[in-house]
């Protein structure tokens, strides 16, 4: 065997020579042995210049809870059009069913994992295509497009018309069993393809098939309300709305958006994703009728741009990103100035690969979605530090809020929402009328923000 391949007894001594001979090295080890590697490399200078007051900011309701569930961007779509009624409404708090959505969006997943099996009954099943769609069919995450669909096929509910359930708090079980009877139900699908079944009759297996999950999911959520009553009182204690709704009839009354206006900013700079051009992810979504995912890859600096836009118009942005990167979790702080890993090993760690790169080489993709509800800006206007709020519950970082300084911005966040009034001509007509270029389903543009 070639020495180089293998490590040997004289690289050993060699590295442990190299490593003791810093004293450096000798502190970080008693340190990161003792507290672990982020705590060690905290750097409490840049963690004293998340400020606490902000130039722009949007006055939210109180903080919400996804509890033990990937629901992130139900989260924070429904935080977008909550703000929406708390404002029109002038109400202290207010918040919209989160397990309303979850229900439909399981069950509309469910069909769409069916469609993909019918749709590709001679791949084999051992193949990458198949492998993919048969790893995760029901996970909780998602994006802001399967949102927009949800929405527009079943409106929303206020949270006491339909409550969280113990299954919606913690979606383990039911997401396991699910996931266990979809697969065994992709196996008989199959099967009976293989000996000969019509195609019209594996739809209508398909069609009973659906019926068992929608038992499963009324059993672990309850059952969506078609109508429900409601009396909201303002800060004052005035009535400001009642009355009986359906749940499109109240997303009309009460929120007021048309969700069709707001579209999805991505930025990838990667070779294979030039800016300004529009992009889909092939398999991604969940209404089948309403079609999949749409974005529109521009430079960062443009995301910020409307992303301050519309936080100047006193409205929200939903926005996913790499949450886990250069983060103090409790104390709800994202930047990349407030640790400092590379200085704490003495080499580059965090530092070996750009945004492109890590995009590339599987280090780095959407894994959350939060709302963006404030932003400080220098004298020239460009923004310095974000205000977040996240969906961990008022325990959670600042009273519930989190900071995102804009060094972090430029490295980890990876899509917007926003109005298209704030596209260029040029970029909404890129938008509104390119044919967009399909990404694998594996593609990292495709990541489903999920992290609970």
């Amino acid at each position: 065997m070639d020495e180089m391949a293998s490590v040997t007894a004289d690289d050993l001594a060699a590295a442990r020579e190299e490593f003791f001979s810093e004293r450096a090295n000798v502190v970080a080890k008693n340190a990161v042995s003792s507290v672990g590697i982020r705590a060690a490399a905290r750097v409490p200078e840049g963690v004293a210049r998340n400020a606490l007051t902000f130039d722009v900011e949007v006055t939210q309701g109180e903080r919400c809870n996804q509890e033990r569930s990937g629901r992130c961007w139900m989260f924070a779509s429904l935080n977008t059009m909550r703000y929406r009624i708390i404002k029109r409404y002038n109400l202290k708090t207010f918040e919209l069913s989160q397990a309303y959505p979850l229900f439909w969006d399981k069950l509309e997943k469910s069909n769409w994992f069916f469609e993909n099996v019918l749709d590709t009954l001679d791949e084999p099943l051992d193949g990458r295509l198949v492998s993919y769609l048969l790893a995760d069919p029901i996970g909780d995450g998602g994006q802001w497009d399967m949102f927009k669909s949800l929405v527009k096929k079943y409106g929303v509910v206020p949270k006491e018309a339909m409550p969280e359930t113990a299954c919606s708090r913690n979606t383990h079980e039911m997401d396991s069993y699910l996931t266990r009877y979809l697969r065994g139900a992709a196996r008989r699908l199959r099967e009976s393809h293989a000996a000969g079944v019509a195609a019209d009759d594996l739809a209508a297996m398909k069609k009973e098939m659906m019926g068992d999950v929608y038992h499963l999911l009324v059993t672990c959520l309850g059952e969506p309300p078609a109508s429900f009553g409601v009396r909201l009182r303002d800060k004052d204690g005035r009535l400001a709305l009642s009355g009986t709704f359906t749940p499109a009839a109240f997303f009309d009354e009460a929120v007021g958006m048309d969700v069709d206006d707001y579209v999805s900013l991505i930025s990838a700079p990667t070779a294979d994703k030039p800016f300004g051009h529009t992009y889909t992810v092939s398999r991604l979504g969940n209404v089948v009728e309403d079609g999949g995912v749409r974005y529109l890859n521009l430079p960062i600096q443009r995301l910020k741009e409307c992303a301050v836009a519309q936080l100047r118009e006193d409205l929200p942005v939903w926005f996913g990103c790499d949450v886990g990167q250069s983060y103090l979790r409790e104390e709800g702080i994202m930047d990349t100035a407030a640790l400092d890993v590379d200085g704490l090993l003495g080499f580059p760690v965090e530092g070996c690969m750009d945004r492109a790169e890590r995009l590339d080489y599987g280090e780095s993709l959407m894994t959350h979605a939060m709302v963006l509800e404030g932003v400080n800006l220098d004298e020239a206007g460009r923004p310095t530090l974000w205000k977040v709020e996240n969906s961990w519950g008022a325990d959670h970082g600042r009273d519930g809020f989190d900071t995102l300084s804009d060094a972090w911005f430029d490295e980890y966040v990876y899509q917007v929402v926003v109005d298209k009034k704030h596209l260029t001509d040029e970029e909404r007509a890129a938008y509104e009328t390119e044919e967009p270029r399909v990404l694998a389903p594996w593609d990292p543009m495709g990541s489903l923000a999920r992290v609970r």
